[in-house]
């Protein structure tokens, strides 16, 4: 048989997808409200993406009480770099929304589009991997972590105790994890 090639959902993912399969068993209230979610996180995924590219091209929003404003804004100001990967190894990385170094102060800025209350812990991990990749020890710069969502700034100093737990946690659970795949290829 000749199967068709769809090229053009490649790399795509339906919203009624056969990997997400619980949607069968949802009624259509429990569906309407997938779907509000879904669109959340698609705009979400489209305002970071504007986002970059504003503090990319250094174009600064207009001042008031919008997160978006403030964030790219914060970011132009400060001089941050978009998007910026940070690694440790390939079972450790993740993307920093912005990122910045400069006189022995470190700075990490996180967009939250949604609602839903966050934590300063997805912060702390970036800043785990920046002091892992780049060799320095939480306990010698400063750390200045924000987040910005719901319209307000949310501005954290970071606890070099904590963030030094968080840099044994991924140095034990990555050589954990690769003991494992030594494991599991044997």
């Amino acid at each position: 048989m000749l199967f068709n090639t769809h090229s053009r959902l490649i790399g795509q993912h339906a919203i009624l997808s056969a990997s997400k399969y619980h949607w069968t068993n949802y009624d259509e209230d429990k569906l309407d409200r997938m779907y509000i979610s879904w669109l959340a996180a698609r705009r979400g995924t489209e305002l970071h993406a504007f986002a970059h590219e504003a503090i990319r091209l250094g174009i600064k929003l207009p001042r008031g009480g919008k997160s978006l404003n403030a964030y790219v804004n914060d970011a132009i100001g400060y001089r941050m770099s978009s998007e910026q990967i940070l690694y440790y190894s390939d079972n450790c990385f993740g993307t920093a929304d912005t990122i910045s170094f400069r006189k022995n102060c470190l700075r990490i800025h996180d967009l939250k589009t949604g609602v839903t209350p966050t934590s300063e812990r997805q912060l702390e991990v970036y800043a785990g991997l920046f002091c892992l990749e780049y060799r320095f020890n939480p306990f010698d710069i400063e750390i200045e972590l924000r987040i910005y969502q719901s319209d307000e700034v949310r501005v954290y100093v970071g606890d070099p105790d904590i963030i030094h737990h968080i840099m044994d946690r991924i140095v034990v659970f990555d050589k954990r994890i690769e003991a494992l795949k030594q494991e599991s290829a044997l």
